[in-house]
């Protein structure tokens, strides 16, 4: 699949309502499930090659409505790797010791360390996206924090932390159906929530906040993947293949052994190693 179709290009106009939230990009479901499959096992290869080589760290960034599935690609995209070298981290309403502290203060404290992969469900956007459909802040607040988030993401981008960013993009009709699928569903009741349908209401503002986000918010080291959402096999397959391809990216090689620690094997054992 070419995955620049799912880039949104950075400097340019952006409209969420040009990139079908259905769209499958002529690839199968059988194709896409079969492939997730190697991708699973070729991301736990890179993952050991990411914390060995020590040298740099991958920060996933989801974001997207409610049910649009950042929980269930974390589930099925990231269950090959190491847990003891990843976290995942769920940014939802801020302490009072955050709200004391500047937006980013506790997006900071999560990034991921050199040689592990950090997966943000939901992240620093939620202050140009909640924040300013609800007004919680004033517009001059948060309209500056398009600039100070570009101006963090390039600091950790100096800094060998490389960020790629999905926006899982979900009609509202499919939102609705898996809304009503989490209320008919016994193992699913307890994802249903009253504020969830209560958001519904805000759609459009959702959209419009989102649209300015990515369009101001893609950059060449930080870029966002608008990813079809409604199928929830090709949001699945086309996450992989972005952190995948991201990751061989990097050309990352396993660090040479240590002399000195061979010399001690050597005497230890009395053996050539």
């Amino acid at each position: 699949m070419d995955i620049g179709r799912l880039l949104v290009p950075p400097g340019r106009k952006f409209r969420l309502k040009d990139r079908a939230t259905d769209d499958t990009f002529e690839v199968s479901k059988e194709h896409a499930e079969e492939a997730l499959t190697r991708h699973v096992d070729k991301l736990q290869a890179l993952h050991e090659l990411l914390y060995a080589e020590n040298k740099r760290s991958l920060l996933i960034v989801l974001q997207g409505m409610d049910a649009a599935g950042k929980d269930g690609t974390i589930k099925h995209v990231m269950s090959g790797v190491n847990p003891q070298g990843c976290a995942v981290t769920s940014f939802k309403q801020p302490s009072a010791a955050e709200l004391a502290h500047d937006f980013l203060w506790r997006i900071h404290a999560a990034v991921p360390a050199k040689g592990a992969i950090g997966i943000f469900n939901r992240s620093q956007y939620e202050d140009v996206l909640i924040a300013r459909v609800h007004k919680l802040v004033p517009k001059r607040a948060w309209e500056s924090r398009y600039e100070q988030i570009n101006a963090f993401e390039k600091m950790l981008g100096e800094n060998g932390v490389h960020i790629v960013k999905f926006f899982l993009h979900m009609s509202k009709a499919e939102q609705k159906k898996r809304f009503e699928e989490r209320l008919k569903n016994p193992n699913k009741n307890w994802k249903a929530s009253g504020a969830d349908f209560a958001e519904r209401r805000y759609w459009k503002s959702y959209q419009s906040a989102y649209e300015e986000a990515l369009e101001r918010c893609s950059t060449k080291n930080a870029p966002w993947c608008a990813i079809p959402s409604d199928h929830k096999w090709f949001r699945n397959y086309a996450v992989s293949e972005v952190i995948i391809r991201t990751l061989e990216g990097l050309k990352m090689k396993f660090p040479a052994a240590d002399p000195a620690v061979t010399r001690l094997a050597k005497k230890a054992v009395g053996a050539t190693l």
